[in-house]
This record gives structure tokens, C-alpha cells and sequence, in this order.
């Protein structure tokens, strides 16, 4: 048998990982705009997406560093949901506009580090943001494509708006890790900024009580 490059692992990996992930099976048959598509062109989406999404947001990988954890200023941070910590960096551009629904597209702009901000000595891991320019990351909000503390950030920002975050390790990636980057318990700092919210989705039954049945 030939082996595998670790680019083709990876892909394989992903590919496994999507296709058993409950989101994609929830979702796997979407109605818009008079279209049907199909489990098998939504796996294959779904999985074309991971392959090309963020890995520090996707993908769990045991070989993992250990950084040291820097003193972060809390004062000016806010208390969310379930130990979630965030900072209003930029206003929206509509103070009165919706936030987005679950199961909405999105479009995101992030910096990732660990062990703090930059002020606070903390290494960046991931960005959007590359040599090429900025590219959103898209995904739709509150059905698990993103970790927790990303879907329960999203769901209460607004158009424009752009936060720093401080997510705890079980709303990321608990013990585990994540991407061969991100050690187990690791508490992750993010500045996010919600760059589109985009359009909703036409849910079949099926769908819908599936979101039911997973709150965020």
C-alpha cells in the first residue's frame, strides 16, 4: 500500500471528521430558493469547507506545545455566557440591527493567540488575515461548525461589530487541543469581527428540531 503524504492524511482526516459530525447530518439536506440539495453534495461541501477552513478552529490533533500563560487586564472585559469573557473593540455599523439567527451565514475576520493578547506577551497562532490580504471565514452560526465560545460570541454580536474574546477551555477545546498548535485546557484569546451576516436558511422539519434538540 503507497503512503500517505501528511497533506493526504490531513485531508482524509477532515473529510472522516466532517462526515461524521452531527451538523452535517442535521443539515444535510437544505431547501433555498426552490433548490433541493442533496446529503451527498452537502457532505461533500461540508467537507470541501474544513478542508479549507481555519485549523485552529476545526481540527483536533494530540501533538501539541505548551505556552506559558500570561497576566491579562480583566477590567475592561464583560462577563457572557458561561465563563465567556468579551471586549467591545469596534461598534456596530447598525446599533439596531438583528443578531444573527442560528443557522444563518456568516462572514468573520479573526486573530487568534494563546497565553494572551500581544500587550499581554501572547503568541499568535491563526488569522484570517494573511499576506495575501484579509479572508473571511464563513460558517453558519449556532449549529456547532465553530467551537462554543465562537457560536455563543456570534449569535449576540451585531453587523460591524468587532470584539475581543477570552474562551475558556471547555467552550474550546477542553483536554484535548486542536491543530497540533493548541495544548489541552488551553484558554484561547480571540479578536473577532462579524463582517457579514448573510442569508437564513429555509429549513426542512427535520432541521429545525434538530436545533432544538442542541441548544448552543
Amino acid at each position: 500500500m503507497p503512503s500517505l503524504s501528511f497533506r493526504s492524511l490531513l485531508r482524509v482526516l477532515v473529510v472522516a471528521a466532517t462526515i461524521s459530525s452531527p451538523c452535517v447530518h442535521a443539515f444535510s439536506v437544505i431547501k433555498k430558493e426552490g433548490t433541493t440539495v442533496s446529503r451527498r453534495d452537502a457532505v461533500g461541501n461540508a467537507a470541501a469547507a474544513a478542508l479549507t477552513a481555519p485549523l485552529a478552529l476545526l481540527i483536533p490533533n494530540p501533538l501539541l506545545i505548551s505556552l506559558p500563560v500570561n497576566a491579562v487586564d480583566l477590567s475592561e472585559f464583560l462577563d457572557g455566557p458561561r465563563g465567556l469573557k468579551y471586549q467591545v473593540t469596534k461598534v456596530p455599523r447598525c446599533i439596531d440591527c438583528a443578531t444573527p439567527e442560528r443557522a444563518q451565514k456568516v462572514k468573520a475576520l479573526y486573530t487568534l493567540w494563546l497565553g494572551g493578547f500581544p500587550e499581554d506577551g501572547g503568541k499568535q497562532i491563526d488569522s484570517s488575515k494573511g499576506i495575501l490580504g484579509e479572508k473571511p471565514f464563513e460558517f453558519y452560526a449556532g449549529v456547532s461548525q465553530v467551537i462554543k465560545g465562537w457560536d455563543l460570541a456570534i449569535l449576540d454580536m451585531r453587523e460591524g461589530e468587532q470584539r475581543r474574546l477570552i474562551v475558556p477551555s471547555d467552550l474550546g477545546y477542553g483536554s484535548k487541543g486542536a491543530g497540533g498548535r493548541i495544548p489541552g485546557d488551553s484558554t484561547l484569546y480571540f479578536e473577532v469581527e462579524l463582517v457579514e451576516v448573510g442569508e437564513k436558511l429555509n429549513m426542512r422539519p427535520e432541521q429545525v428540531q434538530w436545533l432544538v434538540d442542541n441548544p448552543v
